[in-house]
């Protein structure tokens, strides 16, 4: 089989899995000499139009780890994305907890899709509640994994003639999937946090980078303190706000974004790639 194209395909609330799946695409379609193309589907307006691939692509496809699983409102649109032969490398990025049942799912989802998994990776970059949880991450060390996995998979390649597998590539994970991960209180109970939704202080400037850059078009445009729709807490507008006029007060919202900090926090988590 002939390979014409390499296609970087992304959510990407904060940057982090943008940052590790063009790494390794970029350096992919450089060591194959071949032409490289992004899909970037973290706003709406760019999951309009299911994803379409054919045989003589190779697609990277990332999205971040919400309670160990791919998020739930995203996934109908990875579901629509349609391989046709195409070969796929799954890659989740986490926030040092885990990638729990994620990367399993991913792989199965884009298996279904017509897509034939070759490799597999999960990486980590800083965790959407804060700056404190795997800061700063993806790193250089994470990169250069990163830049090392994209060397692997085109000798990979290479060696297989740019043949599809016969099986998917194996990852780590229950098959079928698990539950989402559910966070607890201060006295052990499960905590619901799914309704809760960041507030704005005077200090906005109704400048409306946050509705304009909300992945699931939550925020109002014309009045962006109102939030009608569904959060689903990547902290995009938090982390971005210019003057630092969006945050969270939610008591169990704050108790379980300090207690994950504080609880996974180290040891450092490594990347894992699978080929």
């Amino acid at each position: 089989m002939q390979l014409h194209t390499i296609s970087a395909a992304y959510f990407s609330a904060t940057g982090t899995t943008m940052r590790i799946v063009r790494t390794i695409a970029q350096d992919l379609a450089h060591a194959l000499s071949l032409p490289l193309q992004e899909f970037d589907f973290t706003l709406p307006s760019a999951r309009q139009v299911p994803l379409s691939f054919s045989p003589h692509d190779l697609v990277l496809l990332g999205t971040p780890v919400y309670a160990g699983r791919v998020p739930n409102l995203l996934l109908p649109y990875v579901v629509s994305a349609r391989g046709k032969g195409a070969l796929a490398v799954p890659i989740v990025v986490y926030g040092n907890r885990a990638f729990d049942d994620a990367l399993m799912e991913l792989r199965n989802t884009l298996e279904d899709g017509g897509f034939h998994t070759i490799a597999a990776a999960a990486f980590v970059g800083e965790h959407s509640f804060g700056h404190d949880l795997a800061a700063g991450r993806p790193d250089a060390r994470d990169l250069a994994l990163a830049r090392n996995f994209a060397q692997g998979i085109a000798t990979k390649l290479i060696a297989s003639g740019f043949e599809a597998p016969p099986v998917p590539i194996s990852v780590p994970g229950n098959n079928p999937v698990g539950p989402y991960f559910r966070p607890t209180g201060a006295n052990g109970a499960m905590i619901d946090i799914r309704k809760v939704k960041p507030v704005t202080s005077e200090d906005c400037a109704d400048c409306k980078w946050c509705a304009e850059h909300c992945p699931m078009g939550a925020i109002s445009y014309e009045r962006v303190s109102d939030i009608p729709g569904i959060c689903i807490k990547c902290n995009a507008c938090v982390k971005s706000c210019p003057k630092g006029a969006k945050f969270f007060t939610d008591p169990a919202y704050l108790y379980h974004r300090d207690d994950i900090t504080a609880r996974y926090q180290s040891p450092r988590k490594e990347p894992v790639c699978f080929l």
